[in-house]
């Protein structure tokens, strides 16, 4: 049996979510679920592996009737099909306070992301992040439509503001998971790339323009999806992961198949075995069509 075809026994597909999964308008496609669901009903374990929280990802996926296991916060957190915790990595509190120390220096804004939560302590400046990341996930959305998603999950909870971070650290039980920080000062978001990943125990990536996502060294798609893969008894040969931005890197490099997006960044590309339609094109649905239901390998060949 050769590589290819080893490759193309698909038992596993890892999915990105935003810029992938979703459409423009955060939602996944009738074409995309079904591709899912047909997937699942065939055999093969279908894992969402995003940036976003639990909260934050459970709407949309509900709203398409899909269930399955979740890589949440790029890896800090895996949630089993019920809900449940089966992976935690947080950042310590003494990273934390390396971390806080450059940021400030910096003078950049940034979240927390959560056990509990997502968190800003500036309201309007959430809205810049909010803003940034849908016109980079989803181009063409317009001012209103962004304005409504920010109301809509500050009403529901997805983000919370709080007057200080130190009160929502200083909480019993409060884990950090990431700090999405957010710039579109270029050079000084670089130069503050450079010096987080400089600490120890942090991961540094982006999912958009003008932003850095900050977790756990082991807090990564590709970490927990292999820890995920091992608890299945899938091997990662036999699995296929999609994504269209550099958090998803680290899953795409170590899985069997790696597909990119037709939107994702030119690296992405470059470092894909192959490459989809874009998220407005249903672009999962023709992987999973295409790579994992026929188990066709006559295009990789």
């Amino acid at each position: 049996m050769t590589n290819t075809e080893k490759r193309c026994r698909v038992k596993m597909i890892a999915i990105d979510m935003d810029g992938t999964l979703l459409n423009r308008h955060g939602q996944v496609s009738a074409e995309n679920a079904w591709a899912v669901k047909e997937a699942q009903a065939s055999g093969i374990t279908v894992v969402v592996a995003t940036g976003r929280s639990y909260k934050e990802a459970l709407p949309p996926l509900m709203a398409a009737g899909i269930t399955c296991p979740l890589i949440c916060v790029n890896g800090a957190e895996v949630r089993a099909e019920t809900g449940e915790i089966v992976r935690s990595v947080p950042i310590p509190p003494q990273t934390y306070e390396e971390a806080e120390a450059i940021l400030r220096q910096e003078d950049l804004y940034y979240e927390l992301y959560t056990n509990r939560g997502t968190f800003t302590n500036d309201r309007e400046k959430a809205f810049g992040v909010l803003r940034d990341f849908i016109q980079s996930a989803f181009p063409g959305t317009d001012e209103q439509a962004i304005r409504e998603a920010d109301e809509r999950r500050f009403s529901t909870g997805e983000i919370s503001p709080v007057d200080t971070y130190a009160a929502v650290l200083g909480r019993s039980g409060e884990h950090l998971y990431k700090l999405l920080v957010f710039s579109r000062d270029g050079q000084k978001l670089a130069r503050a790339s450079r010096r987080l990943a400089a600490v120890n125990e942090l991961s540094v990536s982006s999912s958009a323009n003008h932003n850095l996502e900050v977790t756990h060294r082991h807090a990564q798609k590709g970490i927990a999806l292999q820890e995920l893969a091992d608890r299945l008894g899938v091997a990662l040969e036999e699995t296929m992961a999609i994504g269209d931005n550099f958090n998803d890197l680290s899953m795409l490099r170590m899985v069997g198949l790696s597909v990119a997006m037709g939107n994702a960044e030119d690296e992405i590309k470059r470092a894909c075995a192959v490459v989809t339609g874009n998220n407005d094109q249903h672009g999962v649905a023709r992987a999973i069509r295409e790579w994992a239901l026929s188990q066709n390998c006559s295009k990789l060949q």
